[in-house]
């Protein structure tokens, strides 16, 4: 009876130990998530005890998640994509979970921005700051063109008539929230305005660029430079116009220059051709004397021969003789005459 008593007593205070470790427990949740379960409770942001404790269990922290949920209520923001889940879920993903709902209460509260809970916390895990991005949609950004850490001060380009014009230009942008994911960035943007700037001057002489500037913005907008990236273009502002050096004349004297080379190697070449011609005649002239020398040398073998067969007598050949002195004599006449008295 007595073993039975005190059995019966151990159970019971057994009993009663875990019941006090029960309600401890539940104390010890209920005092560490009191005031997130009061806050979401009083706000109807949904988060229960059971949810605090699971977020606890998966390492999620509960405050940023309540605090998140209870913001984007109170702002009014659509709550049926925002989720207990879907915020744990983001936080879980390495998102950043205040940075999104801000940009959400941030486009609510602007009503031209339509931007959904999945589109944000897209572009947040695509590592573009949405927030910014939602700033940038309603207050637009100037990029300059060229940047301002670029080693080019300017945007040097060639007008239809020769002259160099080095344009600064100032480009008015906002965020395109639909193409931010895998939208080209602003390099982008101040490469193809840069190209169209260059292609607008070249296309027109320097001095109507330099009357109505706003030809060239006209004409860079016209092209829709800003497809496929993440900005929308509001407008392009030419900041500063400079005249630069005259690249046509000067590609006309580097061009005469060079006609001038040409010709004078045409006719270098042609000098060579009648310097060799001139030789080749040289060469020929001596040859003609080569053989009026061998020519002559068989003349006294000859008159011999005539001799010998009694074809030529001795007066014959003193008559001759006579007949060349004679010719010598006036050669020598005419000689004297052509060169003049001398000094």
């Amino acid at each position: 009876m007595f073993v039975a008593q005190s059995s019966q007593q151990i159970f019971l205070v057994v009993g009663a130990l875990i019941v006090l470790v029960g309600l401890f427990v539940v104390f010890a949740v209920f005092a560490t998530y009191f005031r997130l379960w009061i806050q979401s409770y009083l706000t109807d942001a949904g988060v229960s005890i059971l949810d605090l404790l699971g977020m606890t269990l998966r390492k999620v922290p509960a405050s940023v998640i309540v605090k998140g949920k209870i913001i984007a209520i109170t702002a009014g923001v659509d709550c049926e994509e925002i989720t207990t889940k879907a915020l744990e879920a983001h936080y879980l993903a390495g998102g950043n979970v205040p940075m999104v709902v801000r940009s959400l209460v941030a486009a609510n509260k602007a009503k031209t921005i339509q931007l959904s809970f999945r589109e944000a916390t897209a572009i947040d895990l695509a590592g573009r700051n949405v927030l910014e991005s939602v700033q940038t949609s309603v207050y637009p950004k100037v990029i300059d063109c060229p940047a301002k850490n670029s080693p080019r001060k300017s945007l040097d380009a060639v007008a239809s008539d020769g002259i160099q014009l080095k344009v600064t230009a100032r480009v008015t942008v906002r965020a395109n929230l639909q193409q931010l994911i895998g939208g080209a960035g602003e390099e982008t943007i101040i490469a193809r305005v840069g190209e169209g700037i260059v292609s607008a001057i070249g296309s027109t002489d320097h001095k109507k660029v330099l009357e109505n500037p706003d030809l060239i913005s006209k004409a860079v907008l016209a092209r829709r430079l800003d497809s496929q990236t993440a900005f929308e273009i509001v407008s392009i502002d030419i900041a500063d116009i400079d005249v630069g050096q005259n690249i046509g004349a000067r590609l006309q004297a580097d061009q005469a220059e060079a006609d001038t080379r040409v010709a004078e190697a045409r006719a270098e070449g042609k000098r060579a051709m009648a310097v060799a011609e001139e030789q080749e005649n040289v060469a020929g002239i001596e040859k003609s004397r080569a053989k009026v020398v061998e020519a002559e040398a068989e003349v006294p073998t000859a008159m011999a021969e005539a001799f010998r067969s009694n074809k030529l007598g001795i007066m014959d050949y003193y008559k001759l003789r006579n007949v060349q002195a004679d010719t010598d004599m006036r050669r020598s006449i005419a000689a004297t005459s052509s060169a003049g008295p001398s000094s």
